[in-house]
């Protein structure tokens, strides 16, 4: 970390939450964490969903709401950036404050509701990127829409021709009901309609699915089956938590979805249950608590052949992406391993099962 990003952070840490989080990205647009690009090896390099990673680290889904930062997170040398959530039409979300740093806990928590600009404007923020690189959109559906199905093949129809792949969240605790779209009934439904739409556009956009922790290990089999059934490209595992299980910070009780260190051991449960059910038929992505390359490679050795994070940012910086990157591959060289894709999923049997 350069002492220019050390000082950014105590300044921002002195700030409102989200108004810090506005600044910090205005400061990567503007060129402040600087950067090449992907950090690459041929020990990093993997494919997924047909698409090409340079690394297998990627920046999570609420980092970038609106698409204003991707070129500039690219160039900290991240794989992929998935941006989002996105709704068809803009969003403010609920009232804030809405964002919470639990510093003695290295987590955070959020009741933002999906606020974002809305798809039209956020698909042209994209469309004004200079740089090439690997971007995903996070799909999300308006508060107040009677069909929510609706509201996801909007979007992905809108962005299709403009990203590399595509999730549907179905997982955030902060739209009311939206987690009920996880039910095997339900989840198999909404996929259907989903992926009907997509076959039915130019080309073949990668969907992927993303999931909440709070899950008991039918819900896992449930949806693990509905996944296979349908075809989704890959899953993704997982958004925020509504325990507070183990938390210190005067502010745990704030409501919302709780993400951050104490989240790493029930998404890596998961992670891992979801690998054994699903082998190598879906690939997975490991989202939950990830702050150090010892992290990302435990997640990759539970199941995921990709991970992603976000809350670690808010208390090391933007150049964690980096940092964590080559300090995966000098794992991976420590240990004799040729390629990232070797380990996926070689220590699923030994995490704890789910209840």
């Amino acid at each position: 970390m350069s002492l220019i990003e050390q000082a950014g952070l105590r300044l921002l840490r002195g700030l409102e939450p989200e108004t810090a989080h506005g600044l910090a990205l205005k400061a990567l647009t503007a060129g402040l964490a600087g950067g090449t690009g992907a950090i690459t090896t041929d020990r990093l390099k993997t494919t997924v969903a047909r698409i090409d990673f340079p690394n297998p680290v990627g920046v999570a889904a609420g980092f970038d709401k609106n698409a204003i930062a991707v070129d500039a997170v690219l160039l900290t040398g991240f794989g992929f950036c998935e941006i989002g959530a996105v709704t068809p039409r803009p969003q403010q979300g609920n009232a804030r404050p809405r964002l919470f740093r639990l510093a003695s806990d290295h987590a955070a928590i959020n009741r933002f509701g999906f606020n974002n600009d809305g798809m039209d404007q956020i698909h042209a923020n994209l469309l004004a990127r200079r740089r090439r690189g690997i971007v995903g959109v996070n799909l999300g559906a308006n508060k107040d829409t009677q069909d929510k199905p609706a509201d996801y093949i909007a979007c992905l129809t809108k962005f299709h021709a403009g990203v590399d792949f595509a999730t549907v969240n179905v997982s955030s605790p902060n739209t009311e009901r939206l987690r009920d779209l996880q039910g095997r009934a339900a989840l198999r439904a909404l996929l259907t309609r989903v992926l009907e739409a997509r076959d039915a556009l130019p080309g073949r956009l990668p969907v992927f699915l993303k999931i909440a922790p709070d899950l008991t290990r039918q819900d896992v089999v449930d949806i693990a089956e509905v996944c296979l059934e349908t075809g989704v490209d890959a899953i993704v595992a997982t958004n925020t938590t509504l325990s507070r299980k183990g938390l210190r910070s005067p502010l745990r009780l704030q409501a919302g979805g709780l993400s951050g260190a104490p989240l790493f051991e029930q998404s890596t449960r998961v992670l891992a249950a979801l690998h054994r059910i699903v082998g190598n038929e879906v690939p997975l992505i490991g989202v939950g608590g990830i702050s150090s390359a010892e992290d990302a490679y435990a997640k990759i050795r539970a199941g995921a052949s990709l991970v992603q994070f976000y809350t670690s940012m808010v208390y090391r910086g933007v150049s964690l992406g980096g940092e964590i990157t080559k300090g995966l591959d000098a794992l991976l060289v420590r240990d004799g391993i040729s390629s990232v894709t070797d380990i996926t999923g070689v220590e699923s049997n030994h995490v704890a099962d789910l209840a």
